[in-house]
């Protein structure tokens, strides 16, 4: 019989070989093809991945697993709420940013394929938006932020970020220009002047000439 530890190690062999796979051949990877590459029945890849998406998450899972970990221990911390939100952002760069100059055409290929799949990966999304909506929340109160709901600041910060956390932004910018203190300023820009007042940008019906 095998016991539940032999079928995990067994899954998690076959989601490194599927990795490897996509990276070599530049796309999304089968059941079957799975199945091809380990030369194994493909009756023991369903039983392991009874769907494709089944299989795709498990890829997803370990691709995010260090990510995950980098949030909860950031938002567990009992770091100053401005160093939160640095590391929060910075720790998953800075690991994004190693994957990029490893491999820039495998790192490529995984962007290509989550686009492919954007509702497999939605949910990975909305679990880094619920983390830093727990640390919105710690810092408005610490009194940042005044004025926002947790959903606006919550928007506006992603917006403001985006070139940090969205992986497509390595292939299209040059690296050299995202950079920790880059960051480190936006950072401290947030916490320096985001908040819900109105502050004379808001647009207004027609243009005056001065």
């Amino acid at each position: 019989m095998t016991s539940p530890s032999d079928v995990d190690s067994e899954r998690a062999r076959l989601v490194t070989l599927a990795m490897r796979v996509i990276e070599r051949a530049g796309e999304n990877i089968t059941r079957a093809a799975l199945a091809k590459e380990a030369r194994m029945p493909r009756a023991r890849i369903d039983a392991i991945f009874d769907t494709e998406d089944a299989l795709f998450d498990a890829i997803l899972e370990k691709w995010y697993a260090p990510d995950i970990a980098i949030m909860e221990e950031v938002v567990a911390s009992d770091l100053p709420i401005r160093r939160k939100f640095y590391e929060f952002f910075a720790r998953r760069f800075a690991r994004q940013r190693a994957r990029f100059r490893k491999d820039p055409a495998a790192f490529a290929v995984y962007c290509e394929v989550g686009t492919d799949n954007f509702e497999n990966v939605s949910g990975y999304i909305d679990l880094a938006d619920h983390y830093l909506a727990e640390l919105i929340a710690q810092a408005q109160e610490e009194g940042h932020f005044a004025g926002l709901g947790i959903n606006r600041a919550l928007s506006l910060i992603n917006q403001m970020v985006v070139c940090y956390t969205l992986p497509q932004m390595l292939m299209i910018l040059d690296e050299d220009k995202l950079e920790d203190g880059k960051l480190a300023t936006i950072i401290d820009t947030l916490f320096d002047g985001l908040s819900g007042e109105a502050r004379g940008a808001a647009p207004v019906v027609g243009l005056r000439i001065a």
